[in-house]
């Protein structure tokens, strides 16, 4: 049976199917051909409760939001305010790239987005000063994943929907990561360009104290849009869904103030917005109809039952299961990957006892490795518009961040505090 499946799977995906329409497909041949149940009232039902999950209410919001800033001059004003705090470090303005990409991150939720965002204003502005080409766009394509684990998170939701977790504890959990990853990859840029000095411009001038707190008015904007989206959040105000709108309503204020808001930038964002949402959503109903089917088959129970005979411990589970999204992320993209193994990873990493927030932290990590794996990476087909250089060019640029990101796995995985302890804290107060 499970040859089979897989088989079916393998075949509409290598046919070009849509994930969507794939996931269904699998599963309508799982419950005609395996089990005796009617695979099409099972179909309606499935897809009609996923279609209207209220946790899957934030998602289109965030996305939303997300698209609106992407028309703003938010990202150029960014890189205005933090330009003289990099200035003085190893590497320079290179750490605009990750300071620039974790600041975004933090009120967009989509990895294309930030890295598209960021990249539009340092790229040209890096090449401009004379700072080295590869590693300018492999810290961008690197740190352009860290919209993926710096709340609000698109692929956080996804997760939290398709492995019934809590999407608030999501977010705090992935702060810390988020952070962790941030200066990992600013000290890989300072350690590189203290090995190559020649590479690395000098300073332009120095700048005193008074003149980089003036310059910092410039993230102001920012900084205010993430209190009110993340701070709701936290501190128990909103929940995800209603900080979302908190953030909606909050970009089409900056969008206003900076002058970016006209009827074209409005309706673009909305028609943007919809087209991602309802992708993801359809993805969503297919996954879930998958994971019914799978369970009717009994699929899952065996599958954790065979791991459990097989005394894989958590660790081996885990290694196993790096190794096959990492494959995976060749080939399919993030969301995909988690919907798409949802149903059959889960019950397998709760038979090993491993705790589903910190699972879907380290679903993030590895997801965000796919995003600059060739040939399906999603930043790497941004940044190949971006910069005009082929993909594997970009490609081997981002792979030092790439590393990065197996160490961060390997980091939660001897230290999970790193993931649990801000939601252990905030959660569990009372």
């Amino acid at each position: 049976m499970s040859v089979v499946l897989l088989a079916a799977l393998a075949a509409l995906l290598v046919a070009g199917v849509w994930i969507a329409l794939t996931l269904l497909g699998v599963g309508w041949v799982a419950m005609v051909f395996f089990t005796s149940s009617p695979a099409g009232s099972l179909m309606a039902t499935t897809v009609w409760g996923a279609s209207t999950s209220w946790a899957l209410t934030a998602l289109p919001l965030f996305i939303w939001m997300g698209e609106i800033l992407f028309r703003t001059r938010i990202s150029e004003d960014m890189f205005r305010g933090l330009a003289p705090w990099m200035a003085p470090l190893p590497g320079r303005l290179m750490h605009c790239n990750v300071f620039g990409c974790g600041i975004f991150a933090a009120i967009s939720g989509s990895s294309a987005a930030t890295a598209a965002t960021i990249g539009r204003i340092t790229i040209p502005e890096l090449l401009r000063r004379g700072y080295d080409e590869r590693m300018a766009v492999g810290s961008l394509a690197g740190a352009g994943t860290l919209g993926l684990l710096i709340p609000p998170s698109i692929i956080m939701i996804v997760y939290g929907v398709a492995a019934n977790v809590s999407i608030a504890r999501l977010f705090v959990a992935g702060v810390l990561p988020g952070v962790m990853l941030m200066l990992m990859f600013s000290g890989y840029i300072a350690l590189w360009a203290l090995l190559n000095r020649a590479k690395t411009p000098p300073r332009e001038r120095l700048t005193s104290l008074a003149e980089k707190l003036y310059a910092s008015r410039f993230l102001i904007p920012t900084v205010l849009l993430i209190g009110g989206v993340i701070g709701s959040i936290y501190t128990g105000v909103a929940t995800p869904t209603e900080a979302a709108v908190i953030g909606v309503a909050g970009s089409l204020v900056l969008a206003a103030v900076t002058g970016s808001l006209s009827w074209k930038t409005f309706s673009d964002s909305v028609m943007g917005a919809t087209r991602t949402s309802c992708m993801i959503a359809f993805i969503l109903a297919g996954a879930s109809f998958l994971t019914v089917a799978m369970g009717f088959t009994g699929v899952p129970v065996a599958m954790a039952q065979w791991i459990g005979k097989q005394g894989f411990t958590a660790v081996h589970l885990i290694a196993v299961l790096t190794l096959l999204y990492i494959v995976l992320g060749c080939f399919i993209d993030g969301i995909s990957m988690v919907v798409l193994t949802s149903s059959v990873i889960l019950p397998s990493v709760q038979a090993a006892r491993i705790d589903l927030l910190w699972f879907g932290i380290f679903i993030v990590l590895v997801v965000e490795m796919a995003q600059i794996t060739p040939p399906v990476g999603f930043n790497l087909f941004v940044l190949q518009g971006l910069t005009g250089k082929n993909m594997f060019y970009v490609a081997r640029a981002a792979l030092p961040f790439f590393f990065l990101m197996v160490l961060a796995v390997a980091l939660i995985w001897a230290f999970p505090q790193i993931v649990t302890f801000l939601p252990g804290k905030m959660f569990n107060l009372g």
